[in-house]
């Protein structure tokens, strides 16, 4: 997981969802969705376990957010110095007996070059999704359970990362399935093709599609039904391709 890869909400609350677990974005140490958590005698989901975690760890997400290295950030040294002692709230008196900076009008000269710094970032992020509104997107499959960011594919970055795991050609197989959520539509956008629309499959014909892919067939197949690209009788031995 990739620190820029991420959305301004994740960044924001300091960990993400990754389906069956939340992960913190600042030391990657995470916690199963499905478990419940004890601490001193008392039981916590896990959503509220990562967030008392990056508060004993990281102090907040503020905090961590400030500590990263500035090629992330943008910030110079100051800035990030004077931004961590204006959220302590404290007067531009007493700011300045702790900083650098020599005098309160520099600290104040900096208040607003930031806060002109967080006008500048809202118009500059705002261009670069008009940006992707210019893109061509992959069609999104009709069986979709929940269409969001992930599924904003574009052609060469579907291309990318079928030539990443398909080394040896697209009907060839992979040696690993990607954890990171788009890059996992996109493989399984192309493994359903595999698939005729209209067809009925039982579990052993389904089996014998996926096996020559990936050694963790199981896993393709409960991803194929999870993300909507197949579905099956309530029985669980009838398989085919979702259509609506």
């Amino acid at each position: 997981m990739n620190i820029t890869d991420l959305t301004i909400e994740e960044l924001s609350r300091g960990y993400v969802n990754k389906g069956d677990a939340y992960e913190c974005i600042f030391c990657k140490e995470t916690f199963d969705s499905e478990e419940v958590f004890k601490i001193d005698n008392r039981f916590f989901t896990a959503k509220k376990v990562i967030q008392l975690h990056i508060e004993k760890e990281h102090g907040s997400v503020f905090e961590a957010l400030t500590q990263l290295d500035k090629k992330y950030t943008g910030l110079s040294d100051i800035q990030t110095e004077l931004l961590q002692l204006f959220a302590t709230g404290a007067p531009d008196k007493e700011i300045i007996k702790n900083t650098s900076a020599n005098s309160i009008s520099t600290i104040r000269q900096h208040r607003f070059k930031l806060k002109e710094k967080e006008k500048q970032a809202k118009v500059f992020l705002a261009i670069m999704q008009a940006l992707e509104t210019t893109k061509v997107y992959e069609p999104i499959h009709k069986g979709a359970t929940q269409v969001d960011e992930r599924y904003a594919i574009t052609v060469d970055e579907k291309e990318k990362v079928l030539a990443t795991y398909f080394k040896n050609g697209l009907d060839g197989s992979i040696e690993s399935f990607p954890s990171k959520e788009k890059r996992k539509i996109i493989l399984l956008q192309h493994i359903v093709t595999k698939f005729e629309v209209g067809r009925k499959y039982n579990e052993k014909e389904v089996n014998a599609i996926l096996k020559p892919i990936y050694s963790d067939y199981v896993s393709i197949r409960r991803y194929l039904i999870e993300y909507g690209f197949l579905d099956r009788s309530d029985d669980c031995t009838t398989y085919w391709v979702k259509e609506v």
